[in-house]
C-alpha cells in the first residue's frame, strides 16, 4: 500500500521536519517541474477555498497535471456512486489523490482503497494534517523554533480539526497549551488525556484576554457552523471570542496570530495591521508546504 498522509500520525517527527526544509526550499525557488508528467487528482466532496487553490497551485509549480471536481454533484456520487467505487475509479487516471469529504474516517478508508497515495485535504472535525504542517512551517518562521513554546488555541476546539491535528503535532516538542473556549467547545477529553500521556502541561480558560500576554502564537479559529446539528446552539457560541487590536498592547513581542481561515467575526480587521497578525503569510505558506507533501509522497526530492 502507498504512503498516505491521513492523519498527523502518518508522518515521524523527522518526517514532519523534513516536509519543513523541504518547504523552506521550495519557497526559495517555488518554481521545480519535479512532477512533469505526472496527474494529481483533486476531489473536493465540501466546499473550499484555501486548501483546494493552494493544493492545485502546488501541483502547478511541480509541473503536474490536475484533475477532479469541487462539487460532488456534478459526479455520478450523485448517481449513488459509493466512495470506494470513486476512489478506485480516480486511482486509476492519478498518481496521487487529495480528497476533502464531511465525514470522518472517509479519507482513512480511501487510502485503505486506493492504488495510489491519498492526501486528506480534511475529512469532517476529525484531521487536517496539511494545514497542521503549515502551521509547523509558520511557527518555525515566526519563533525560529518548534520547541518550549507557548501555545493559546481559541474558540472552537470541539469540532475544530486544525486544532486537534496541531496538538498532536506539537506534542513533539514540549509546548505549553493554553485552550481558550465557552464549555460547549471546550478541548475533547481524549485529546486532553493524550496530552497527560505524554507529559505536556495545559491550561483551560473561558477569557480570551487571561493568558494573551503569556502566549507565542495565538491560533484563533472559526466557530463551524457546518458542525452543528442544533442551530440554537450555534447562535449561543458563534460570537463569543472577539479579538482586536486593543487587546495586544502587552502581548509578547515574538507573538504571532494564526487562523486557518477562512474568518467571521472572531478576529477584527483592525488586527491585519498589527506586527502580530500573521494568518495572510500563514495562508501562502500552505504553498510551499502542500509543495513539499506532495513531492516527498511521489518520492521526489527538492
Amino acid at each position: 500500500m502507498p504512503k498516505s498522509l491521513i492523519s498527523i500520525h502518518d508522518f515521524s517527527k523527522d518526517e514532519m521536519l523534513h516536509i519543513l526544509d523541504m518547504a523552506a526550499k521550495f519557497e526559495a525557488n517555488p518554481f521545480q517541474t519535479i512532477l512533469k508528467g505526472k496527474v494529481v487528482a483533486c476531489i473536493f466532496f465540501e466546499p473550499s477555498t484555501r486548501t483546494r487553490l493552494s493544493f492545485e497551485t502546488a501541483a502547478n509549480r511541480l509541473g503536474a497535471r490536475i484533475i477532479g471536481f469541487s462539487d460532488a454533484d456534478n459526479t455520478s456520487v450523485s448517481k449513488g456512486e459509493t466512495l470506494k467505487d470513486t476512489i478506485k475509479m480516480v486511482s486509476n487516471y492519478a498518481d496521487l489523490i487529495i480528497m476533502r469529504h464531511p465525514l470522518e474516517g472517509s479519507a482513512r478508508y480511501a487510502s485503505e482503497v486506493s492504488g495510489v497515495p491519498v492526501i486528506n485535504a480534511g475529512d469532517g472535525a476529525n484531521q487536517h494534517p496539511s494545514q497542521t504542517l503549515l502551521d509547523l512551517y509558520s511557527i518555525f518562521k515566526t519563533q525560529g523554533r518548534l520547541s518550549d513554546l507557548s501555545i493559546n488555541m481559541v474558540g472552537d476546539l470541539k469540532y475544530g480539526r486544525t486544532v486537534h491535528s496541531l496538538l498532536q503535532a506539537m506534542s513533539h516538542f514540549s509546548p505549553l497549551f493554553t485552550f481558550t473556549a465557552p464549555d460547549e467547545l471546550m478541548m475533547p477529553q481524549e485529546y486532553k488525556k493524550y496530552l497527560l500521556s505524554k507529559g505536556i502541561s495545559y491550561r483551560e480558560t473561558k477569557e480570551l484576554t487571561e493568558y494573551l500576554n503569556d502566549t507565542d502564537i495565538l491560533y484563533m479559529t472559526r466557530v463551524q457552523q457546518e458542525r452543528f446539528l442544533d442551530p440554537i446552539e450555534y447562535e449561543r457560541v458563534k460570537n463569543v471570542y472577539s479579538l482586536n487590536a486593543s487587546m495586544l498592547d502587552g502581548c509578547r513581542s515574538n507573538m504571532r496570530i494564526l487562523h486557518p481561515l477562512p474568518r467571521v467575526n472572531e478576529i477584527s480587521t483592525d488586527v491585519d495591521s498589527s506586527e502580530h497578525a500573521y494568518y495572510f503569510e500563514q495562508a501562502r505558506n500552505g504553498v510551499f508546504t502542500r509543495m513539499a507533501i506532495i513531492a516527498y509522497l511521489l518520492g521526489k526530492e527538492i
